[in-house]
């Protein structure tokens, strides 16, 4: 989740700027409250996607039940006008791909210590 938030929002956002979507296309009136930051990626669903990725190799159950409310943050983003489609799309391979190098990086480290 930690490596998610930062590849998202400490590099991904740094190297990114996307404006949020305009306030013209959200169907409710409560879109004053927006981040300033860049839209894209959806730090906030990498979070929730990692989190719920890195839980549901070792306890699948429990990764199944996180799978709801990582879902629910990434609809969540897009519907208050936080971010595109594509944004929350982004955030959700970075989650899912940031899990999977902290998962395979003990691996990794060991191979290139006996090579």
């Amino acid at each position: 989740m930690g490596v998610a938030e930062l590849v998202s929002n400490g590099v991904v956002k740094q190297l990114v700027e996307r404006r949020r979507p305009p306030k013209e296309w959200i169907p409710h009136d409560d879109v004053e409250h927006r981040p300033d930051s860049s839209s894209f990626p959806s730090g906030h669903t990498a979070a929730a996607v990692g989190f719920t990725a890195a839980v549901a190799v070792s306890w699948p159950w429990a990764g199944a039940a996180c799978a709801v409310p990582a879902i629910l943050v990434a609809v969540e983003r897009v519907h208050s006008g936080a971010h595109y489609p594509s944004d929350v799309a982004a955030g959700a391979t970075i989650g899912l791909t940031t899990a999977a190098l902290v998962r395979a990086a003990p691996r990794l480290l060991i191979r290139l210590r006996t090579a």
